[in-house]
């Protein structure tokens, strides 16, 4: 059996992820029992909840300490003793980081075949095309003509939300944090507006952005952006929490928006999703977002990082704001 190269977590991290929180470990991977696959990761998944995942209890109980970091990850099946995998699949869960993974068969997705790289199953599909569908058609119901917000919207989310409002007819307004980023939003994923806040305050750039309010806001980030955009919502507007990325590695829990009072005052609703509770879904999204990609209506990029022994410094930039859309790492040849 190969050698296997993993990083393991040891201790909770306080802040952003430091190296001393993770211990990398070379050792072999165990035989196969009667059920299992194993499988060698190409792409692994870069995700803000890696840090909720390695902090605490979350919707899924935390990482144990000194066990293998949890992250979701794309491979392909090397051997199986399990029914219905073969060598050569492509399948995707939680396979951690490390090269190899061992698993049961029932934890474990086998991919269909698509007219795409291997890397859109992270990139465009997966977990990260699934939130973005669920999270804007089915959690924000928006309809033609409305006025949609999104935040950290050029992330992996956040950058096909945008591009899925736009199919639909929504006016799109993004938040991001560089010129750059926002030229990117609005000159090639065809974005109406962007604001950049490391340049202007968030709440008089919406007020200049969005002069017929916010239908709907989908929010990747909480705290005062947040509260910025609460301040502009229209009667039922609706409030998709995706993520509260500013909040994750904060030393104390910081105060909530001073102003809830508004979903009150506009009848709105505020509403948060796992995407987990949505598989069922995962048919109809995916033929979607093919179609709409083949069609030259949805783009993606990918921040590819070069390396599993990279990935615990990589991690940290979801929350520096460093990456543009999905931040992957490639840990073998596809």
């Amino acid at each position: 059996m190969p050698m296997n190269p993993q990083w393991r977590l040891v201790a909770r991290p306080e802040g952003i992820f430091k190296p001393s929180d993770f211990r990398w470990l070379e050792q072999p991977t165990p035989p196969l029992a009667e059920g299992q696959v194993l499988v060698r990761v190409v792409y692994l998944s870069l995700d803000p909840t890696n840090r909720g995942w390695a902090a605490g209890d979350t919707y899924l109980p935390a990482v144990p300490l000194d066990s293998v970091m949890r992250g979701i990850a794309v491979g392909r099946v090397e051997e199986s003793r399990a029914p219905g995998f073969a060598a050569g699949d492509v399948v995707q869960g939680l396979l951690g980081w490390q090269r190899y993974a061992v698993k049961r068969a029932d934890e474990l997705t086998k991919l269909p075949p698509i007219p795409l790289p291997l890397s859109a199953h992270l990139g465009l599909l997966g977990h990260i095309g699934l939130t973005a569908w669920v999270g804007l058609l089915e959690i924000g119901r928006p309809r033609e003509g409305e006025t949609l917000v999104v935040s950290a919207a050029a992330g992996a989310v956040g950058s096909l939300v945008g591009q899925i409002g736009k199919i639909k007819g929504l006016r799109v307004v993004g938040i991001a944090g560089s010129e750059e980023k926002c030229r990117w939003l609005t000159e090639d994923l065809g974005f109406d507006a962007a604001v950049n806040y490391r340049k202007v305050p968030v709440r008089p750039g919406l007020k200049l952005a969005c002069p017929a309010g916010i239908d709907v806001y989908f929010d990747n980030v909480g705290g005062a952006m947040q509260e910025a955009a609460l301040a502009f919502i229209n009667n039922h507007a609706r409030v998709v929490l995706c993520g509260m990325i500013a909040q994750y590695n904060a030393p104390a829990p910081p105060p909530g928006p001073s102003n809830l009072g508004n979903l009150l005052v506009r009848r709105a609703r505020m509403e948060g999703f796992i995407v987990l509770d949505h598989a069922d879904q995962a048919p109809r999204a995916l033929a979607d977002l093919i179609a709409w990609h083949q069609a030259g209506r949805l783009a993606y990029r990918l921040d590819m990082v070069d390396g599993l022994e990279q990935a615990p410094v990589a991690v940290n930039r979801l929350f520096d704001g460093s990456n543009t859309g999905k931040l992957v790492v490639r840990v073998s040849d596809e």
